[in-house]
């Protein structure tokens, strides 16, 4: 896709726009700007933000929605920037001269989010080109297997894409066989496992029974056989992985499996730092446009748009509106001292109200918060009671009787760990590979980590069938439900639900 490049004055703006933003301390790959019209644009966002994607009838179904809601007034896209090395940004060809310099000012923000954030430090750089790779592979498999038969699998993957493992890249999952590891042999390696209590030599035998010894080894040793047949040795959260490396896939099959699970790690930061990332550009472009960029004649014009970026009405949550607030506090206690054990344990509501001890680390303290924290971690350190009442960020319903919005919950605890619940996994349930050889017969176990919500049904036995597309042998998804275990079946044709009882076969491990 060729795009024009911008115009004189706005490649100036982009320039001047860059060296501002620098001086003020951000730090962003290259960046460089396209001009698009309104059609190439909602393309671009249709397909993730890249101009090339493998074809897909989901694409097109995105571009219709995100076009009617243009036409129709209930959204604008401004500006589009992708994690890349260099970043690429899409300007809109047909927007004022004031929204390009905010959109610039807010682009190279995101860039330096990207480039400096560690939950970006493991994705692709070069994912511009890796797209267009994936394109080309994909088509090349619709030549030979035929466009249904490709698109249908591709269905399948793209319905389980976040049965991943975000954290995978800064972990390893699954450790080096221990007695590799240490350098010592099994039988040794239970030996120093066996629990034995520090005594005396001559009360050695009564601490320390040969019998109670003896017994563990035992124990010790007929784990580490049953572990030796076990697939996988732990919990994997990795589906996809384990897909791949398990799963009976032709070759075609695997590949657009691992291009689709590429993707997903591509963009897992970007879910898990929606409020950091937004916050941060707005925070950002507000500061500069206002200090050093805007126009006197442009600020009312300014201020209307940026107004509308972070409007957040009752009973919903605009990211960039408590991304930026969160930013802006962080600075404000910052500087003023407001943190610690004794600010902590000041009683004094009049006391803290008057808090200043001027150590002017707000600014250092923003960015060390932009580059180790993500949306579950800055929420849960920064989130505070008298942010949540300061931005009502109450629970709400709608009264018929008044036909408005009214408050049912301010209570702090519950306002927080519901937004934490809603930003962990994005809310989605944890499904772990439990054992790919249940009872004996090549059939998958899967196991749901409960975190205080029940599964949804519907849902649960939907993800079952396409997990058994993949898998081609009978699944089962345990799960607890109404404080119940309950097993969920699908063999290919149809779906059982049972209880759990203690005479079923156990899979090989418990989430």
């Amino acid at each position: 896709m060729s795009l024009p490049s911008l115009r004189p004055d706005l490649a100036r703006y982009a320039r001047e726009i860059a060296d501002i933003a620098r001086a003020a301390g951000l730090d962003f790959f290259e960046t460089r700007f396209e001009m698009v019209d309104f059609d190439t644009m909602q393309e671009i966002a249709a397909y993730g933000g890249f101009p090339q994607r493998y074809p897909h009838w989901r694409f097109g179904m995105e571009y219709e929605k995100l076009r009617k809601q243009h036409v129709y007034g209930l959204g604008k896209i401004y500006e589009m920037v992708i994690n890349n090395d260099p970043c690429y940004a899409y300007l809109v060809n047909d927007n004022s001269t004031v929204d390009q310099k905010l959109v610039m000012a807010h682009v190279y923000a995101h860039c330096d989010f990207f480039k400096n954030n560690y939950w970006f430090s493991k994705t692709n750089r070069k994912m511009m080109d890796e797209m267009a790779n994936h394109a080309t592979r994909i088509r090349r498999h619709i030549d030979r297997y035929g466009s249904d038969r490709v698109e249908r699998f591709i269905d399948t993957c793209v319905s389980i894409d976040n049965l991943i493992d975000p954290h995978a890249p800064f972990m390893q999952r699954t450790p080096p066989r221990e007695e590799e590891r240490r350098g010592v042999s099994p039988e040794r390696e239970v030996e120093q496992d066996i629990v034995r209590y520090k005594s005396k030599p001559y009360l050695e035998s009564w601490i320390n029974p040969p019998a109670e010894t003896s017994k563990q080894r035992e124990a010790l040793l007929a784990e580490r056989e049953r572990k030796k047949h076990k697939l996988p040795p732990q919990p994997m959260r990795d589906v996809l992985q384990f897909f791949m490396e398990n799963a009976p896939l032709e070759d075609w099959e695997a590949d657009i499996l691992s291009m689709i699970r590429e993707e997903a790690y591509y963009y897992a930061p970007q879910g898990q730092t929606k409020i950091m990332n937004e916050g941060w550009a707005t925070f950002w472009h507000s500061r500069l446009m206002t200090t050093r960029i805007l126009q006197d004649d442009e600020i009312i014009t300014y201020a209307d748009h940026h107004s509308g970026t972070v409007h957040m009405p009752p009973g919903q949550l605009n990211p960039y509106k408590i991304g930026v607030e969160l930013f802006r506090d962080i600075e404000d206690r910052w500087n003023k001292g407001r943190f610690g054990k004794e600010y902590d344990e000041c009683k004094s509501m009049e006391e803290k109200r008057k808090w200043d001890k001027k150590l002017g680390l707000g600014m250092e303290k923003v960015f060390e918060v932009r580059r180790i924290y993500n949306d579950v971690t800055f929420i849960d350190e920064f989130l505070t009671p008298e942010f949540v009442d300061r931005f009502r960020m109450y629970h709400y319903r709608f009264d018929p009787s008044t036909r408005r919005m009214v408050v049912v919950n301010r209570d702090f605890d519950k306002i927080k760990a519901q937004m934490l619940f809603m930003l962990t996994n994005h809310a989605q349930p944890y499904l772990y590979v439990l054992d790919g050889n249940y009872a004996n017969r090549g059939e998958l176990y899967l196991g749901h980590k409960h975190h205080g919500v029940d599964l949804d049904i519907k849902y649960a036995v939907e993800t079952l069938k396409n997990v058994q597309r993949l898998w081609r042998r009978p699944v089962h998804l345990q799960a607890l439900i109404n404080d119940e275990m309950v097993l969920f079946s699908y063999d290919g044709e149809q779906s059982q639900q049972q209880k759990l009882h203690g005479d079923m076969p156990p899979p090989a491990h418990a989430v």
